[in-house]
Order: structure tokens, then sequence, then C-alpha cells
């Protein structure tokens, strides 16, 4: 199955984040971003998700390729039947991407034709206070 990213994370990186107290609150934009994301890229709007993500995802790939490798990986998954947040841990590093504030979350979910899959959703927090998603794989 292939993934679709601007970056690569091992899964020792993504499991590693620490969220301390006062961090919490950041999870809750974060998740909701997310969240208004995924429904562009489950409209099969690709070039569209790519528009909406971050700057930093932006610089790493393409528009076109984005939405190339995009549509070959989610078209023949199907639609999607149920996803189900199972973690969002905040963190401020992650490998190959400047510090900053990240929310690395993860959803079963289940596709029309394939089930018992793994999303991971990484939004960053921008200067402006906003999240942008900057990290999309399908495992």
């Amino acid at each position: 199955m292939k993934a679709i990213a601007a970056f690569v994370f091992s899964a020792a990186a993504l499991a590693a984040p620490v969220l301390h107290a006062q961090e919490a609150p950041q999870v809750a934009p974060a998740t909701e971003a997310a969240t208004r994301w995924l429904a562009v890229m489950d409209a099969g709007k690709t070039a569209e998700a790519w528009d909406q993500g971050a700057p930093v995802m932006q610089s790493a790939i393409t528009r076109d390729t984005w939405n190339q490798v995009g549509t070959q990986a989610r078209a023949p998954l199907g639609a999607v039947k149920s996803r189900k947040q199972t973690s969002a841990t905040f963190t401020r590093s992650l490998p190959g991407v400047p510090d900053g504030e990240y929310v690395v979350i993860q959803y079963a979910t289940d596709f029309a034709n394939r089930a018992g899959m793994t999303e991971t959703v990484v939004p960053m927090r921008l200067p402006d206070g906003s999240w942008k998603v900057t990290t999309y794989l399908i495992r």
C-alpha cells in the first residue's frame, strides 16, 4: 500500500512524543483542522488538500505530484466506511521538519475496499495560530 506524505517519519518517532499538561489544549484545534482536511481528501479533492496544507508540506512536494500520488493511493481503497481517532499526541519536534508545534493524530479507518487501515495526520501550528496538515500516511 502506498503512503502519501510530505515527510515520512519512523514509527518510533511517531509513537514517542510526550504530552505535557500545559500543551493538552493544543490537541483540540489540531484535531479539528485534521478532520476538516480529511473531509477534503475523502471527497477525492487531493489537489485542494494540498492547497490547504502547511507551507512546509507544499515546499516538499508539488501540487501535481501530491494530486497524482494521493489519487493513486486513495482511489483503490474506496469510500471511508468508518474512522475512529485512536491517538493525538502533541510534540515540539519530529525528524526531518523544523521544531514547532505538531500533533500526531492516528485513526483506525475502514475503507469500502480495505478495512483495518491506519491513517496518520500531522498538523502543525503556523505563526498566525492556525493549524495545517504537514503529513498524511496510510498504512
